[in-house]
């Protein structure tokens, strides 16, 4: 297992999936799937190795994700190794409005943790108080993930891998909090402009001054995987 950075957060790996321009879904009703089934295998491999894993409200209500290891293989290794069998399931969301069936609340031990803005911490705690293995936690107006990370890591987490979307992408990448940046890239385009990106605007510290290096990159079935170090400049 990956120690913690030096700063004392856990080792974040930010995880995405996008088109060859940069999308990450389309604008219909369905979801669009961009990875094959190799590179869910991959994914999945990668959470297995992961202590936590985090994603927005948006992706929740969008794609109401469970955030499982899906492997038995992984999660007996997991077992075997101390851990518990599935991550603790992390959720950013600034107005705490999560519906509380939704499945990434109910799966399970370690169960979740819910970090809001503090105007909506009390809100949304009431919400959802009938679950007991969920704990609400205020980090900021806005929310802020530097906090979430820093209460993460007092709960031992070491290894946190971040599936989006756009927003909290967006956020961990502009604030300098990401370690990896793994980015599987679907062999088609969009073509949309209204699609949705894999980042929004922002004052990024990797701009063309201080790139990213690139660490890796794998052919997985039908994807290109690239791996980039944001705190390794080339």
């Amino acid at each position: 297992m990956t120690a913690p950075a030096p700063n004392g957060r856990p080792h974040t790996i930010l995880s995405c999936a996008m088109s060859i321009d940069g999308h990450i879904d389309d604008t219909s009703a369905d979801r669009l799937r961009l990875s094959d089934e190799a590179d869910f295998d991959r994914v999945d491999e990668l959470r297995a190795g992961c202590d936590a894993i985090l994603v927005g409200a948006g992706t929740v209500r969008a794609d109401d994700p469970r955030l499982l290891v899906r492997s038995p293989q992984r999660r007996a290794r997991r077992i075997a190794e101390g851990r518990d069998e599935q991550l603790l399931k992390v959720v950013l969301s600034a107005r705490g409005d999560i519906d509380p069936r939704a499945r990434v609340l109910s799966t399970g031990a370690p169960g979740a943790v819910v970090y809001v803005a503090d105007p909506a911490h009390a809100a949304t705690a009431r919400r959802l108080a009938d679950l007991p293995d969920v704990d609400v936690v205020a980090v900021g107006d806005p929310p802020d993930p530097a906090r979430a990370l820093a209460d993460l890591a007092r709960r031992g987490v070491r290894r946190l891998m971040v599936e989006g979307g756009g927003a909290v992408h967006t956020a961990f990448l502009s604030a300098g909090l990401a370690d990896e940046l793994h980015l599987a890239v679907a062999p088609f385009l969009i073509g949309d402009p209204e699609a949705p990106r894999f980042v929004h605007p922002a004052d990024f510290p990797n701009g063309p001054a201080r790139p990213m290096r690139l660490a890796g990159v794998e052919q997985v079935g039908t994807m290109a995987v690239l791996r980039y170090l944001p705190g390794a400049a080339t």
